[in-house]
């Protein structure tokens, strides 16, 4: 296993301090590295047996050699500024150079074997998932803006604190990858699928595994394939929700969802336009069939304000309130309205930039909707507590 010391000249090179007195022992610094966790696999570095060496010279320069699960494991740089924090912070430390090799595949087995106890320790039950709250995105139309609102809504979550991971369910209309920002590819270990990070958030997406911009032409048993290895093959870890962009309207994937997620929670999105709210009120029907709960509505695009402070409702109005409505009627039980999305040019723009607007413009009027409907969304995940997702990954 080869080790390399990075570039002095890099950002990530070995930092220095002026810390005083004697330097730590290597028992110190292996006990300080414990604290650090993998942000793949949920559990210490130590304990997963990453920390390969640690050496202090006599001047309290510390050297730490990591041995990651791949070369070029994606996190690398977020697991050296864990380890850099960490070890800066015990007495006596003037420098942190931090090595990295990889993991033979003997070691590579046993790691993921580590990483699996731990998540079944949390979430006893389960094999791959834990407990988590899913939220299935829905529309009855394309054009809505679903898979904004999935992508504003998760960074929202993501920055309460909270775990957060979006599938990419729309399997021909995939966009969620450019809505976050970036184009890095899963890495694979073992028989899992470790998902990149985007905006603080996990992601999965088929856009990921097919080369540039390419069609995907697929019958419905492969949607529903690829639907079931993005649950059950992706080593999501201990999230605290999961949102799924479906497609639109109550096809394969809806149904696919229904079956290996019925605890899954609905989110339907409109705009005011009658049409599209009719249309809605369709896809949110579904969970009279899949028995599943609906969560509430979103209506997007409600209106534009104009610089004169008044606002043009370019697609009608009410749309959300007669789905929340209709919808409320017909399962018996509240489906509120979360919240109004305003039309604003700037939503799309951020989107397009792969930098959502709740990041680059949260006191924007859309951001502040959109994190308002985050707040509500978030006061409810106690809903599911103690119900396991109950996946197992595929044999294949």
């Amino acid at each position: 296993m080869a080790f390399h010391t990075p570039d002095p000249n890099d950002p990530g090179a070995p930092i220095h301090s002026a810390a005083e007195g004697p330097p730590p022992s290597t028992d110190d610094v292996r006990r300080m590295l414990e604290g650090v966790i993998d942000p793949e696999l949920h559990a210490s570095i130590v304990e997963l047996n990453m920390v390969r060496d640690v050496e202090v010279g006599d001047d309290g320069a510390v050297m730490v050699k990591v041995a990651l699960t791949t070369a070029g494991c994606p996190l690398r740089s977020q697991i050296q500024d864990d380890v850099e924090s960490k070890v800066r912070g015990l007495p006596g430390v003037t420098a942190v150079d931090v090595q990295y090799g990889e993991m033979t595949q003997e070691e590579k087995s046993a790691t993921m074997q580590r990483a699996r106890w731990q998540a079944r320790e949390n979430a006893p039950g389960t094999e791959v998932l834990p407990t988590t709250r899913v939220l299935a995105v829905a529309s009855g139309k394309g054009g809505v803006g679903k898979s904004t609102v999935t992508v504003n809504l998760a960074v929202a979550l993501a920055r309460k604190g909270l775990s957060v991971g979006v599938v990419d369910a729309d399997i021909y209309g995939h966009s969620i990858p450019r809505m976050l920002g970036t184009e890095d590819r899963p890495t694979r270990v073992e028989d899992m699928i470790m998902p990149p990070q985007a905006q603080g958030v996990k992601l999965i997406s088929i856009g990921m595994f097919t080369p540039g911009n390419a069609a995907v032409v697929w019958r419905g048993p492969m949607l529903d394939r690829a639907l079931k290895q993005f649950l059950g093959d992706v080593y999501w870890g201990d999230l605290d929700v999961l949102l799924l962009d479906l497609p639109p309207g109550t096809g394969d994937v809806a149904i696919s969802l229904a079956q290996a997620l019925p605890s899954a929670e609905i989110l339907v999105v409109t705009t005011p336009q009658t049409a599209a709210a009719e249309v809605a009120e369709r896809a949110g029907a579904i969970s009279l069939q899949t028995h599943q709960r609906l969560v509430g509505v979103v209506e997007n695009m409600s209106w534009l304000e104009l610089p004169t402070g008044e606002r043009m409702e370019i697609f009608g109005s009410g749309g959300g309130a007669v789905v929340s409505e209709s919808l409320s009627r017909l399962v018996g039980a509240p489906v509120p309205l979360l919240g109004q999305i305003p039309l604003d040019t700037r939503v799309r723009e951020a989107g397009d930039a792969g930098t959502p607007i709740v990041l680059t413009d949260p006191e924007a009027p859309a951001a502040v909707a959109l994190n308002a409907v985050a707040d509500r969304l978030a006061i409810r995940r106690e809903t599911l507590a103690g119900k396991p997702l109950g996946l197992r990954p595929s044999s294949s």
